[in-house]
């Protein structure tokens, strides 16, 4: 039995929001924004529907949805592979007394990691690199500290997903996705402050 979250906890939770689509109407037309924002209140990844509907209304910010789709569709993979990246960096991590145990608390952080790269695609479908949100960080960052999730694994969980991603991209693409991953990368690592 896994046991029961405080009320601060699930408070943070609902809370903890990495996107914020607030600032794209200055570069966005209005109609698109609702897309991403409902993809993530249900916490999912854009639907090829969505994708058509984003390039067909804004065809100038939807030269990368094809890359998007791409990590959509490899996520599992590279979600195996940057958890690979922490148990080999952290080998003890998931064993008792290690800050992914028990086994609970490992599959909540290999679930943030499906979330992180649902998080970027955004950015990269929208053409945005600043694609966080500030206030929902801060939960974030509070949450994190409240459950006690290592950090150092989780940002390099995150470049593990930056790297798994990246290699499956063509090398021409990668400079011109690198600043997505780059920019949540950065966000983590601030936690730690």
């Amino acid at each position: 039995m896994k046991p029961a979250l405080s009320e601060a906890v699930k408070e943070l939770i609902k809370k903890a929001r990495i996107v914020s689509f607030s600032g794209w109407e200055a570069t966005h037309p209005p109609a698109i924004i609702p897309l991403f924002q409902a993809a993530d209140d249900e916490g999912r990844y854009l639907t090829d529907e969505d994708f058509q509907q984003i390039q067909n209304l804004s065809p100038a910010t939807s030269d990368l949805i094809p890359v998007a789709k791409l990590l959509r569709d490899r996520v599992t993979e590279i979600v195996d592979e940057a958890r690979q990246v922490v148990l080999t960096t952290f080998p003890d991590i998931t064993q008792p007394g290690g800050g992914l145990y028990p086994a609970p608390r490992a599959e909540a952080c290999w679930r943030d990691f499906w979330h992180f790269l649902r998080c970027i695609t955004y950015g990269i479908a929208g053409k945005n690199t600043e694609y966080t949100s500030d206030t929902g960080l801060d939960y974030m960052k509070l949450l994190y500290q409240e459950l006690q999730v290592p950090l150092d694994a989780m940002v390099v969980g995150l470049e593990g997903i930056k790297t798994a991603s990246l290699k499956r991209i063509d090398g021409e693409g990668e400079d011109a996705i690198a600043p997505y991953f780059d920019h949540l990368i950065e966000r983590l690592k601030s936690f730690r402050i």
